[in-house]
């Protein structure tokens, strides 16, 4: 079968689970004929994905987040004015067109949509005669069983919207999990493990060593971390950040160094830390909790917030509101949880659970 893939590009979470999806789909002698990438003006793709993904790759512009100025939070209000600008909207009408002609041109048997909203409406308003599966963690958000889903807020409102836009089109979602659900058939949800790097699944061993990993979308956390590691000499941090304007190491004080994304480090990284602390994107901390890592969670969004209160429901995990790592050092100290071994038995159900997805019942018809 022939797949083209629709990404959304915000962060790095969707690009290594298109990454994880298209080596499963060529194990199985199956072929990924384009990939299409929804870009953002403060973000660019990482080497690694062009490196790594085996297609052609093309980008097209998409939706962003709005931050206030020199602020770590999301500004939802000004997200929405932002992207209903006439500037923007002719953008996002030139993007549908874009890839209404790319799915023409490769005519693939199924268009994977890794929550990118642009891609279901194009499907729609053209009705463009493709299947499309949406995968994302964020369709559990119309879960009727899901706890996070009864949240109340204009926050959430708008969160569940976004949701539904990006699920136009899809005639089935795939809701990635950090724990088993039952599916619910009503809604065409099906739950299923997340998708983690082979690097990831191949390298299980890990040790505990004294630093600190972080991992920011924002920079602008960049200012409180560099004031906690100022105060706290004695301890180590490595953080990775998207910043364009600072060399690829950049060594900040004495025990802080930024670098810039870098796939094989991030991981070699993960795996050495003493503990882990991040925006809280989905994908970081499936990473996190595979290799039984203390969080320390501080989510810029609503999205993140529901993938925080996840995470903490077990003692794995702390939330805070800001990167006063302080608390998180005694956190530390915790032993190693035994969820780990469930954890990684529901991940070991990945790919039987997507070759069933995408290609069993795309032969079936379901």
């Amino acid at each position: 079968m022939r797949y083209l893939f629709i990404v959304q590009g915000e962060g790095r979470g969707h690009l290594t689970q298109a990454l994880s999806l298209a080596s499963i789909l060529r194990r199985q002698g199956h072929e990924v004929v384009k990939v299409l990438v929804g870009r953002t003006l403060h973000r660019q793709i990482p080497e690694f994905f062009l490196r790594e993904i085996g297609a052609p790759v093309d980008t097209f512009e998409a939706p962003q987040f709005s931050f206030k100025a020199g602020k770590t939070r999301v500004d939802l209000v000004q997200t929405v004015v932002a992207n209903m600008a006439p500037r923007r909207v002719e953008a996002y009408v030139r993007s549908i067109c874009f890839i209404r002609a790319q799915i023409l041109k490769y005519r693939p048997d199924e268009v994977v949509n890794f929550y990118e909203m642009l891609s279901g409406l194009a499907v729609k308003c053209f009705r463009l005669p493709v299947d499309m599966v949406g995968i994302g963690h964020q369709y559990l958000m119309l879960h009727r069983g899901y706890r996070q889903a009864a949240r109340r807020g204009w926050s959430a409102w708008l969160l569940r919207q976004h949701v539904r836009m990006s699920a136009i089109g899809c005639r089935r979602l795939l809701a990635l999990s950090f724990y088993p659900m039952a599916d619910d058939d009503a809604r065409r949800i099906t739950i299923v493990p997340p998708l983690l790097r082979k690097e990831v699944l191949q390298n299980k061993a890990c040790t505990r060593e004294n630093f600190i990993l972080g991992y920011i979308v924002n920079n602008a956390f960049a200012a409180q971390i560099r004031t906690w590691s100022r105060e706290h000499p004695d301890k180590e941090l490595h953080v990775f950040w998207d910043n364009k304007e600072y060399p690829e190491t950049w060594k900040a004080e004495r025990n802080l160094t930024f670098h810039r994304v870098n796939d094989k480090l991030f991981l070699s990284l993960m795996r050495r830390c003493n503990g882990y602390v991040t925006t809280a994107g989905f994908e970081s901390v499936c990473e996190a909790l595979f290799y039984d890592k203390p969080m320390m969670l501080i989510p810029a969004h609503i999205e993140q917030q529901i993938n925080a209160a996840d995470a903490a429901s077990s003692d794995v995990a702390i939330v805070s509101d800001r990167f006063d790592l302080s608390r998180f050092v005694e956190h530390l100290g915790r032993p190693h949880s035994e969820e780990t071994f469930l954890y990684r038995k529901w991940i070991g159900m990945s790919e039987t659970a997507f070759v069933d997805q995408l290609i069993h019942k795309h032969h079936h018809g379901l």
